[in-house]
């Protein structure tokens, strides 16, 4: 049983209510679980978000689209990820961050695939500054694993970033890591700033209407259409 975390709330500071910003008409957190929903080694989705009041209009719109909500600590995300994990009960946990709407799903199967095959307690496909793009990391953590650093660590760190204490424990835990053909860990996809935003939003408007499941390539073929893109706002696109 595969299970996806993908933790959201409304409360960012750089770019307050950024899961619920528009692409191709609908929320952003939506578009990206269109993504996730296609990766075909997940088995069940649930939002982990707050119990804050700041986030009950998200949950309205998580609910009013049939998506599963869990709601759990603000600041203890680690909290929230195991307070999930008792509601749906599985082997291994997706940690997905509600800010990357150019997920792929492809990357996501990949990792899980190697997470299983190394049988490793802990995969990722990202480590600042080397990997896949950043807006497409993927975690996968075993169930024991993720019980076991709640149970065990209780710094800041560890209980705001989830897998912080795992990955930065290689003599108690089995770690892998997948790595792509080509580095892009300097290549920035994610959402956190208006510039981000204003990215992906092209991206969608140019990619989405002729074909919803667009891939990263697409994406890179769009972007090396368009040399304004490839650096939009001073980040590397590309």
């Amino acid at each position: 049983m595969i299970l996806a975390l993908l933790q959201a709330r409304l409360s960012s500071t750089r770019l307050p209510g950024k899961v619920l910003l528009p692409l191709a008409g609908a929320p952003m957190l939506l578009r990206q679980i269109e993504r996730v929903r296609r990766a075909r080694r997940i088995d069940q989705i649930v939002v982990a978000t707050s119990l804050e009041p700041s986030d009950d209009p998200l949950v309205d719109v998580l609910k009013e689209a049939g998506l599963a909500v869990h709601r759990g600590p603000l600041a203890d995300v680690l909290a929230r990820f195991v307070g999930a994990l008792d509601v749906w009960p599985a082997d291994h946990v997706v940690r997905l961050t509600g800010d990357c709407p150019l997920i792929d799903p492809e990357v996501i199967d990949a990792t899980i695939a190697l997470h299983l095959g190394e049988g490793a307690d802990y995969t990722h496909n990202r480590y600042d500054p080397s990997g896949y793009p950043k807006g497409q990391d993927v975690e996968v953590i075993s169930a024991a694993a993720l019980r076991r650093t709640a149970a065990q660590d209780h710094s800041p760190e560890a209980r705001e970033h989830v897998t912080w204490a795992v990955r930065n424990a290689p003599d108690r835990y089995r770690i892998a890591r997948l790595d792509p053909q080509v580095d892009e860990g300097h290549v920035r996809w994610t959402v956190d700033t208006p510039d981000d935003y204003e990215f992906v939003r092209r991206v969608y408007e140019g990619l989405y209407p002729a074909n919803p499941a667009f891939s990263s390539d697409d994406v890179r073929a769009f972007v090396r259409a368009r040399p304004e893109l490839t650096t939009f706002g001073g980040a590397p696109r590309l």
